[in-house]
């Protein structure tokens, strides 16, 4: 069985509806996860925030908003008589509970709850959709198997169980339907997934179930192998080693993050983007498997900040790197790349929040220079050390560019670059030619 997961702007309107719907409806049995209609969310999170603030006129005014929205679209998807007064009624009941928490204490308990209402309007207008189009389509309300720890991480046992408890009880279904995002938390109480939301929700779905293949559907034409906005003549990337994905990921590919595509990589199920605005489109294959000796993208991060710390008290001596490494972690700042030699460090860092305190501290070590408005340039694809040539190719591409930092051997994927920012334009296009483009 395969799982397959639909984004917000997938879901978005009555069209978009009924195009997914289309999509799913091809004889096969299949899970379809499902987000909250685009928008839905952000408007939740804005009624929350009149609730939070005691503001309850404030909150019943965007209430009122959204349900109208909400009217219109059960107008548009449904034909029957029948199914226009079940998808009102919907509407009405869950709007209803939404007010009903203007008039008590509101805290994050009940902003949990607010926000899931999103998940569970789209999925049950997927359904009612579905059966009026006289398909074998089931609801499985993901609040009976979805539930994370104490530590707020999925329980993966759990959910395999009560899954398959609530996949039992309707054996002969075509379609079920189901909530991405949303949960319970240890406690019995409605959570959320937060990081990846219904990416997540998907890939821990197909681990639960092992299914033959998870497809996450967006309105994005999968992995490019650079930057379109900057490189002429970019390629889609149609295979990629979950380690390649999370790399890229890393560097701003919104498509996935890759937090929730680990259980798919830790249960060997191979996942897939496609578009839903081009259904027929191969789309980008994520999986175990390495295509060897061959270099599948460059990407860029901005808005990277270099540090070096320069110490002759460092020569040979132990504790040096924990005690840098440690002022980092009390201002809870991820270090991108690192660099050492026997008298200095230099790292990167995106996040510049605590920078002062951060050099401050630093300073008790050694000499700490800073490199503001660098760019993190990276090479993706198979580069195990074994693999002659590539780091020769991307080294010769880079010659004319100054180059702050090069990390190599931290991973067997990539090669990254720190660059000025002014240079990144010229650094993708060079790389583009030399590894992509030869003739």
């Amino acid at each position: 069985m395969k799982v397959l997961k639909f984004g917000g702007t997938s879901v978005g309107s009555a069209p978009r509806i009924k195009e997914v719907a289309k999509l799913i409806t091809d004889g096969e049995q299949k899970i379809v996860v499902l987000s909250a209609m685009s928008g839905t969310t952000n408007t939740l999170v804005e009624i929350s925030d009149y609730l939070y603030k005691k503001n309850p006129e404030g909150a019943n005014e965007i209430i009122n908003k959204l349900e109208a929205k909400y009217k219109q679209h059960v107008n548009e998807l449904y034909s029957t008589p029948e199914y226009k007064q079940k998808g009102q009624e919907l509407i009405k009941s869950h709007f209803d509970y939404i007010r009903s928490y203007t008039k008590d204490l509101f805290t994050l308990f009940e902003e949990k709850v607010v926000l899931a209402q999103g998940e569970l309007i789209s999925t049950a207008m997927m359904n009612y959709y579905l059966q009026e189009c006289g398909v074998k389509s089931i609801l499985l309300p993901a609040l009976e198997y979805m539930r994370t720890d104490k530590n707020a991480e999925p329980d993966p046992v759990y959910i395999k169980e009560k899954l398959q408890m609530q996949l039992e009880l309707h054996p002969g279904a075509e379609i079920y339907i189901t909530q991405g995002y949303i949960c319970r938390n240890a406690y019995g109480e409605i959570d959320n997934l937060q990081r990846g939301g219904s990416d997540y929700t998907a890939s821990l779905i197909g681990a639960a179930i092992n299914a033959s293949e998870i497809q996450i559907w967006t309105d994005i034409d999968g992995m490019h192998n650079n930057d379109p906005r900057i490189v002429d003549k970019t390629a889609p990337v149609r295979h990629l080693h979950f380690e390649e994905a999370a790399e890229l990921a890393y560097f701003g590919a919104k498509i996935l993050h890759p937090t929730c595509i680990q259980p798919a990589k830790y249960a060997n199920i191979p996942v897939r983007l496609l578009n839903t605005m081009d259904p027929t489109a191969p789309g980008t294959m994520i999986s175990n498997d390495t295509e060897k000796g061959k270099i599948k993208a460059v990407a860029a991060k901005d808005n990277i900040t270099a540090i070096k710390i320069k110490s002759s008290r460092m020569l040979l001596a132990h504790g040096f790197l924990r005690k840098v490494f440690e002022i980092f972690e009390s201002y809870q700042t991820s270090i991108d790349m690192i660099c050492t030699s026997e008298v200095g460090v230099s790292v990167s860092i995106d996040n510049t929040k605590h920078l002062n305190e951060i050099l401050d501290d630093l300073k008790k070590y050694g000499t700490v220079t800073v490199d503001k408005d660098m760019c993190i340039v990276c090479v993706v694809g198979d580069l195990e050390w074994e693999n002659v040539g590539f780091e020769a190719k991307a080294l010769d591409a880079m010659r004319d560019i100054p180059v702050r930092m090069i990390s190599f051997g931290g991973s067997n994927y990539n090669i990254s670059f720190l660059i000025r920012e002014c240079d990144k334009n010229q650094a993708l296009r060079s790389l583009s030619d030399a590894l992509f483009n030869e003739e």
